[in-house]
């Protein structure tokens, strides 16, 4: 009876769901402009705000909807983006991996709720608090409730104006991925160890995607960044974390 009582202490919160979306706020500035891309690429290509509005809700992946973007032609190549989609979901199972040891208060229903929207931005939020203290399953749910309404809003809008907008880059709206990554990516940033795990997975990432086509390039980027990750560990708490913390790339 205790336990039931701690682990509903441990979860529940209003506090703890305002303290998710107050964390994730600042982010809505650099989601927002991606999410705008999102849409006007999608209405240049023919979609409707319903349809941008329902890819966005049941995939709620922007990498892999880009990508299904750029792969969008007349007849659809259905195989080719499914495949495509899935290697670029795939670091998905590392970000969970990542954070499934730290959530053993959490029940089997958050879990699956939990991680339908699980996202770069959720991970890396959750994966911060979680060195601190629990990442709850409430400021969780206010980390991703935020960025799933922040890119339904933006992406739905941003296919309304597409049609007007022109070419999105001249806003400077394609910058916008990796200023939003860059902020990630400082977040863990605890120095030369750190910086010998992204200068290698980058590498990895650039060599991949220049020799190597399709979107190999994440994995490899991925996989060499764990590696290089489980190298340098140790049982140092200053250290890094362990090597899904320092995949972010």
């Amino acid at each position: 009876m205790k336990s039931n009582q701690n682990k509903s202490a441990v979860n529940a919160g209003p506090n703890e769901f305002l303290l998710g979306v107050t964390t994730f706020f600042p982010l809505v500035f650099a989601a927002t402009p991606i999410g705008l891309l999102f849409g006007a690429l999608a209405a240049q290509k023919g979609m409707s705000p319903l349809e941008v509005l329902l890819m966005g809700s049941f995939v709620f992946a922007g990498g892999s909807q880009f990508l299904a973007l750029d792969l969008w032609a007349d007849p659809l190549p259905w195989l080719t983006i499914a495949f495509s989609t899935f290697l670029i979901n795939l670091r998905h199972v590392l970000m969970s991996a990542s954070l499934a040891p730290k959530l053993g208060h959490w029940t089997t229903l958050q879990r699956y709720l939990g991680f339908f929207i699980l996202a770069d931005e959720v991970w890396a939020l959750s994966e911060q608090r979680a060195m601190k203290q629990h990442t709850t399953f409430s400021f969780y749910l206010g980390v991703g409730l935020t960025l799933f309404i922040t890119w339904q809003v933006a992406t739905v809008a941003g296919s309304l104006i597409g049609a007007v907008m022109g070419d999105p880059s001249r806003y400077g709206l394609d910058f916008a991925f990796t200023a939003l990554f860059i902020c990630l990516v400082m977040g863990f940033w605890q120095g030369r160890k750190t910086g010998v795990v992204l200068a290698a997975s980058g590498l990895a990432a650039v060599l991949t995607h220049k020799f190597v086509p399709g979107a190999w390039y994440i994995i490899a980027g991925a996989i060499v960044g764990v590696i290089a990750a489980a190298i340098q560990y140790d049982d140092n708490p200053n250290g890094l974390k362990n090597s899904a913390e320092a995949l972010q790339s």
